[in-house]
């Protein structure tokens, strides 16, 4: 990389680990607690292309050892060259070899089902996918056009509203979240909020006031 390139390459966060550690606690939290926005603070100077929150996000958890694909919009920015210079990380062209999946607003999800999910003895090893999206916000259990969220981490239930994933995601979650322990976890990405969905989660779409699950 070009000296120049590198200088135009926004600036990490200012400690970078007090940075990780906050950013890293607000991804615990999220993960643990599905279907919360959790707040992300930090002060790196994160890419113009994609959201802040996920670019902070995979900041904090990538290293050398990583492997990280970028949707089509975030690959032809500098996201990938901020990424690379500031972890280490290695960037693949399948996202089914990647450890981590980030994927821009807009761009099309890859199916969860082709993402690495990890084998009954390294569960662990499954893919992490960030998905940036245009909304996501705290609802009412049973309201129209939401999600009803339970399992661990969730008290009785919770409700989220999300715009900017694709029709079928929650077709897609009831087929990643049946083959537990193994399956990915997404976290979905907004400018200044994450929100954690891990695979031991399930989700139940209401449409029109009405439940609709794939066991219906």
């Amino acid at each position: 990389m070009s000296a120049t390139r590198l200088a135009s390459l926004g600036a990490g966060f200012s400690n970078e680990a007090f940075g990780s550690q906050a950013v890293f606690r607000a991804v615990l939290q999220a993960l643990s607690h599905p279907g919360r926005c959790v707040a992300v603070e930090h002060d790196a100077q994160t890419p113009a292309v994609g959201h802040a929150a996920s670019a902070a996000v995979l900041l904090a958890l990538l290293d050398g050892d990583c492997t990280l694909w970028l949707s089509p919009r975030l690959a032809a920015s500098e996201a990938g060259a901020w990424l690379r210079f500031h972890t280490g990380c290695t960037l693949v062209s399948d996202p089914a070899t990647a450890r981590f999946v980030w994927v821009a607003q807009g761009d099309v999800l890859p199916a969860l089902r082709s993402l690495n999910p990890g084998s009954d003895t390294y569960p662990d090893q499954s893919a992490t996918c960030v998905v940036d999206v245009a909304q996501a916000t705290v609802a009412t259990v049973g309201a129209a056009d939401t999600w009803r969220l339970t399992g661990p981490g969730i008290q009785c239930a919770a409700a989220l509203q999300v715009d900017g994933l694709p029709a079928d995601f929650d077709a897609q979650w009831f087929s990643n979240h049946s083959v537990f322990p193994c399956g990915v976890d997404v976290l979905l990405g907004t400018a200044v909020h994450i929100v954690g969905l891990p695979r031991t989660t399930r989700i139940t779409a209401s449409r029109e006031g009405a439940l609709h699950t794939e066991e219906a």
